[in-house]
């Protein structure tokens, strides 16, 4: 059993309370049945965070609907496992629906694990969603500076020259102003001036 399977499965346990149904579902390997938790009417949350995870990491793509609910919960533990199964998943649909939510501003509360899902994944959409959230975090007196940090290290790990401007202008945000000057230096072409913080020499 992998770490995050570990961590996951010792949450969800305590969360059932231990139960005997609780047991059956996490060393079920028949993808059948934990599918079956998904489509069944009043299964608790536990049993269906488990069954997606299961599913999202072994490829099942039965999975997807379910894990994307995941991916915007108000709990932080169940968007990480979340966005853990999604990149395991393989699903084209994923990044268009990591993306969605990391856009989304009534819900950027919870947008921090689709933004670093965007940037693990790579895709196309990435480098678009995570440079309009990181331009909207850069209001004044915006809260989500967790958001705007995980929006400037994705697009420097992305390394994509249209995310200059946005990340240029991060360097005026003390809490942000290192981060960007990093991802400034790992984006090709580059005129000199670029990735200072302002007031540096």
């Amino acid at each position: 059993m992998d770490e995050e399977l570990r961590t996951l499965t010792d949450r969800l346990r305590a969360e059932s309370g231990g139960t005997a149904a609780f047991e059956r579902l996490a060393a079920t390997d028949d993808h059948d049945i934990l599918a079956g938790v998904l489509t069944a009417p009043g299964q608790p949350l536990w049993a269906r965070e488990l069954a997606a995870y299961r599913l999202g990491t072994a490829g099942d793509r039965r999975a997807f609907e379910a894990l994307v609910l995941l991916l915007n919960h108000r709990d932080p533990p169940r968007c990480a496992a979340a966005a853990h199964a999604l990149a395991r998943l393989g699903d084209p649909r994923t990044a268009r629906a990591a993306a969605a939510l990391a856009t989304n501003e009534l819900r950027v509360a919870y947008a921090l694990h689709p933004v670093r899902l965007l940037a693990e994944l790579r895709a196309p959409e990435a480098v678009p969603a995570l440079i309009t959230t990181l331009r909207r975090r850069l209001r004044p007196h915006d809260p989500y500076r967790r958001v705007a940090l995980a929006c400037v290290e994705g697009l420097g790990e992305l390394g994509d020259p249209r995310a200059e401007s946005v990340l240029n202008a991060a360097l005026a945000h003390p809490a942000l102003a290192e981060a960007a000057v990093h991802a400034l230096a790992r984006i090709p072409h580059q005129g000199s001036a670029r990735g200072r913080i302002p007031g540096q020499r």
